[in-house]
């Protein structure tokens, strides 16, 4: 599984005013509904019951919030790169600029598994965040999280 296959390009946003936690998971829902034809609020009422569970910022300025929904058939992903990191309850306790939010199926088990791990491992790498957070452009930004699948794959 690669990011490409999770990721559209209209999937991929920067945001200049995201003042919380609260508020960037708003934004994720915003950016399902127009990416993936989703509704809004059932998407952020998804993050923020996970987030409840324990938060998924990862570390480094990097989060993965995550949510298994009935009303798709494929996992999905939404990325956001925040121009003022926000609180995100982070593991380390760092406030977090770069976000990467996963979409599954309630059944979707290992696939949702997959996705999962292959994002977390692209955002472990700090070479791709710093790359990440050098552009501001959407475009830029969708080719630097997809390019490496292609890489890896020759």
């Amino acid at each position: 599984m690669d990011l490409s296959s999770i990721l559209k390009p209209e999937a991929v946003k920067v945001v200049t005013s995201a003042s919380s936690k609260k508020r960037l998971l708003q934004e994720f829902g915003d950016l399902a509904a127009s990416a993936y034809a989703l509704k809004a609020s059932y998407v952020v009422e998804a993050l923020q019951e996970r987030e409840n569970l324990g938060p998924t910022g990862v570390g480094h300025g990097v989060a993965l919030p995550h949510a298994r929904l009935e009303s798709i058939e494929s996992v999905v992903g939404a990325f956001i790169l925040l121009e003022k990191p926000v609180d995100f309850n982070a593991v380390d306790r760092q406030p977090v600029d770069i976000a990467f939010a996963l979409f599954a199926p309630e059944e979707a088990g290992v696939d949702h598994l997959k996705a999962l791990a292959q994002v977390s491992r692209r955002l472990r790498e700090s070479a791709i965040c710093a790359k990440l957070r050098a552009n501001q452009d959407a475009g830029t930004l969708f080719t630097i999280l997809t390019e490496t699948d292609k890489v890896q794959a020759a």
